[in-house]
């Protein structure tokens, strides 16, 4: 069991929002981020007057929150957005606001009922060091060494001490790890998303990079459409980022595969 595991465990929380209450919590943060903090240029606090921020999709998705444990805070949160009961053929958001190459990323061969996608994750301000690791990435990508990128920490609580902050993973994979609790548990096997180019390179510091389909288009601000099958994120990080893949999946806890296939694939990687 690695450091940044221990340090989720003993700094984070993730909970599904799965009550009345805390899905007010989530919306309630999604309004801070995106329209207060402006985090998504086109979504102005006015257009809120309740303070909430929701849309049409999330009668179809399910949600989950990360909880600071030493205050209670609740500091980030993720959507999965699954296919609508009601109308199955209704298309994902990434298919109508962006420009996927169907040659690249046919979303019909994938089976639509094992499919999701991956929106309006969130960190509060004071928590999120997202922003500047982003263009630090883009700037020097190319030349960034291996220190460097381990450098990519959570320092918002100024109360822990830096020891225990270089042990705490970064938010961006603790909300991945929020992803893979509920896709496991509605039976999700295919990831899509639109997100800033920046942010799937850090990612990809974690093994959880996704394959870019499409070009550059202003959707909530630039971004690109992705997608990435579950299985093949989870192999890419149990053999590469290990510790990646134990915080993740909270140690094999929350990863369809056996364990024993795991471990001899990994022993057969090594050797």
């Amino acid at each position: 069991m690695n450091d940044s595991y221990k340090g989720f465990q003993n700094f984070f929380e993730i909970v599904i929002a799965d009550t009345p209450e805390l899905l007010e919590i989530v919306y309630g943060i999604r309004y801070q981020v995106l329209c207060v903090q402006n985090t998504f240029p086109d979504m102005n606090a006015c257009d809120y007057p309740n303070q909430l921020e929701k849309d049409e999709y999330d009668k179809h998705a399910c949600h989950a929150l990360l909880r600071f444990k030493s205050t209670g805070q609740y500091v980030g949160a993720v959507r999965l957005v699954l296919i609508d009961p009601n109308n199955p053929e209704k298309l994902f958001p990434v298919e109508i606001n962006t420009k996927l190459d169907l040659q690249l990323c046919h979303i019909s061969k994938f089976n639509r009922l094992e499919t999701a996608e991956i929106s309006r994750a969130v960190i509060l301000s004071q928590f999120d060091r997202r922003k500047g690791e982003r263009r630090k990435s883009s700037e020097v990508e190319s030349n960034e060494s291996s220190n460097e990128k381990n450098e990519n920490i959570v320092r918002s609580d100024r109360d822990r001490r830096a020891t225990d902050r270089r042990a705490t993973p970064h938010l961006s994979l603790l909300l991945m790890a929020c992803v893979m609790r509920m896709s496991l548990k509605n039976n999700v096997k295919y990831w899509i998303s639109a997100m800033e180019p920046a942010l799937n390179r850090l990612l990809g510091y974690y093994g959880l990079n996704f394959y870019c389909v499409g070009p550059p288009v202003n959707y909530h601000g630039i971004r690109r459409p992705y997608c990435i099958s579950v299985e093949e994120i989870l192999n890419r990080m149990y053999l590469e980022h290990y510790d990646s893949w134990e915080v993740m999946t909270e140690c094999g806890k929350y990863d369809p595969a056996s364990p024993l296939l795991r471990k001899i694939s990994r022993q057969e990687s090594i050797s």
